[in-house]
């Protein structure tokens, strides 16, 4: 059985003192909570590293995306060590609007999931397709020729030193959600493909469901066979809502 992740991204949200109070109110639930069957890990901008390393304890931290370089003139960047030395443990690698917006390609994710690993870093791979691509037939196809790419030559030593993030590009911030049936075949299909590439690792790593995962739909999603957590957007700011997708996760 796969430890469940409950994964927070906060995308451009929320400031660093914001961040410290919603910690505190966060904590006092925990304890009147049973989250002990899943992992709760929050990726926050860089600048929040600090006023929430504090709570290492019952959570992990992430950030939401890192250079490819070691370090040098790359202004505005942040690199795998900042994020390693800040408190991060894992760092998302490939999400839709960084591919989208700032135009990422595979060779680009290909190196900074290196990167990530040469730190320690766990990266947590987003893949998916947009509704052009599954109106046409293709979902399939894109989402595994990006895992391909994304992976290629890469190698680790445990399954918990990498997580695939499947996110639909058309439900990520639409409020639409694949189905959990659908999610749960594209998910098998990642799956699938891990094996071929880890086949002594593949059973064990943890594939998130990353599009507009929710309380109202979490359950069901959570209940399939290759669903084992969710990379959750708007959700993760409000702490009643992500304790209710931990409590889902059971």
């Amino acid at each position: 059985m796969i430890r469940p992740l409950i994964a927070g991204n906060w995308k451009m949200n929320k400031v660093p003192t914001e961040a410290a109070t919603w910690l505190g109110d966060l904590k006092e639930k925990l304890k009147q909570t049973d989250a002990g069957h899943a992992d709760i890990l929050l990726c926050v901008p860089a600048t929040h590293l600090g006023a929430m390393v504090a709570a290492q304890g019952f959570l992990a931290l992430g950030g939401q995306d890192m250079s490819q370089h070691e370090s040098g003139a790359y202004t505005g960047e942040i690199s795998a060590a900042m994020l390693k030395d800040a408190g991060a443990s894992y760092v998302i690698v490939g999400h839709s609007e960084r591919r989208e917006y700032h135009k990422e390609d595979d060779a680009l994710l290909n190196a900074k999931v290196k990167k990530a690993l040469e730190h320690n870093l766990i990266p947590i791979l987003c893949v998916g397709e947009s509704e052009a691509q599954r109106d046409a037939g293709k979902a399939k196809d894109v989402v595994i020729a990006q895992l391909k790419a994304d992976l290629e030559g890469i190698s680790f030593a445990s399954a918990d030193d990498l997580v695939i993030a499947y996110e639909p590009i058309w439900a990520i911030g639409t409020g639409k959600t694949a189905t959990a049936d659908d999610a749960q075949e594209m998910c098998a299909a990642i799956r699938q493909t891990l094996a071929e590439l880890y086949p002594d690792q593949a059973s064990r790593i943890r594939i998130l469901y990353g599009g507009s995962m929710k309380p109202s739909n979490a359950q069901e999603l959570l209940s399939k066979a290759d669903i084992n957590g969710g990379l959750i957007g708007g959700a993760s700011l409000k702490t009643d809502d992500l304790l209710a997708l931990v409590a889902a996760a059971k």
